[in-house]
C-alpha cells in the first residue's frame, strides 16, 4: 500500500468544471494575448486591463454555473480516506479544490481569490475585485494590489515543499495537464528518479515518449473515482487488470 502520495492537477480537470482552459492553439486567452494578461510586464503596461481580465474570471466562479465536479470530489475521498501522506499540488487558480472539501492542497500559481502587496509580498483575501481602490494595509502610502496569480517570468509558489514530497513519494498522479511547462513538467522525473510510481490522467492519448510509467486516457471526473477506490484497497497502480502495452495503461483499460 502506498505510504506517500503528490497529484498535480491542471486546467483538465477545471475545464470539466466549465472553466476555459489557459489558451487554446493560437496562443490566446480568451482573446487575449498572453503576454498582455499573465506577465509582470503586462500589468505594468496596463493594470486596469489585466484587472479587469482576472474579475471576469472571478465573476465566472460567482455566478452558480461552476461546480466541482466528480473529480474533483474523488480526490476529496482520497484525503479523507487515505492513511498516509497526501499532498494535492494544483497549477489552477480557480478554488474548485477547496469548495470540493481538499485541504491538503498547494497552489503552485497563486489563488484568484487572493491578492497581493507589490511591495512586501503580504497577501490578503480578495472581498471584493481587483482596482485602484484595493490597497495594503502593510505600507505607507498604501499600495494597489496585484492579483496573487504566478505569471510567466516568476517563480511558482512552494517548490521546495513540492520537491520534499516529490523526494519522498512513492506514487505521483497528474491530472489534467499537459505536462510542458516547467517546473511541474519536471515533477515526473522526481518522482521516477526516487522510485515512485508514476501515472498520468488525460484526454489526449498516451505519448510514446511520455516519461509516465502508466496512462489512463478519459474525463478526470470519469477515470479518478475509480483510481481512487483502487488505491483505497490498498492495490498498486501497477495491478490493474488491465492490458499494459511498453509500460502505459492504454484507454478504457480502468
Amino acid at each position: 500500500m502506498y505510504q506517500q502520495i503528490v497529484i498535480l492537477t491542471g486546467a483538465g480537470i477545471s475545464a470539466e468544471s466549465g472553466i476555459n482552459t489557459f489558451r487554446d492553439q493560437d496562443g490566446l486567452w480568451e482573446e487575449h494575448k498572453i503576454e498582455d494578461v499573465a506577465t509582470p510586464e503586462g500589468y505594468a503596461r496596463n493594470p486596469v486591463m489585466v484587472e479587469a481580465f482576472y474579475n471576469a474570471r472571478i465573476a465566472q466562479l460567482h455566478d452558480g454555473k461552476v461546480t466541482p465536479n466528480k473529480g474533483h470530489h474523488a480526490l476529496v475521498k482520497l484525503e479523507q480516506e487515505f492513511n498516509g501522506e497526501l499532498l494535492i499540488v494544483t497549477q489552477n487558480i480557480d478554488d474548485l479544490h477547496e469548495r470540493a472539501g481538499s485541504r491538503r492542497l498547494l497552489h503552485m500559481h497563486g489563488e484568484l481569490f487572493k491578492s497581493r502587496c507589490p511591495q512586501s509580498q503580504q497577501t490578503f483575501m480578495l472581498q471584493d475585485t481587483f482596482g485602484p481602490e484595493h490597497t495594503c494595509t502593510c505600507c505607507i502610502p498604501a499600495q494597489r494590489l496585484r492579483p496573487h496569480v504566478v505569471w510567466f517570468g516568476e517563480i511558482p509558489i512552494g517548490l521546495d515543499r513540492i520537491q520534499d514530497a516529490l523526494d519522498s513519494c512513492d506514487l505521483f498522479i497528474a491530472i489534467g495537464t499537459s505536462g510542458t511547462v516547467y517546473p511541474a513538467a519536471g515533477f515526473v522525473d522526481t518522482a521516477n528518479y526516487h522510485g515512485a510510481q508514476t501515472i498520468e490522467v488525460n484526454l489526449a492519448e498516451a505519448d510514446r515518449h511520455s516519461k509516465f510509467q502508466y496512462h489512463v486516457q478519459g474525463k478526470a471526473s470519469q477515470r479518478l473515482p475509480d483510481l481512487v477506490n483502487h488505491i483505497l484497497q490498498g492495490r498498486k497502480v501497477s495491478d490493474l487488470s488491465c492490458a499494459v502495452t511498453d509500460n502505459l495503461i492504454g484507454k478504457g483499460d480502468i
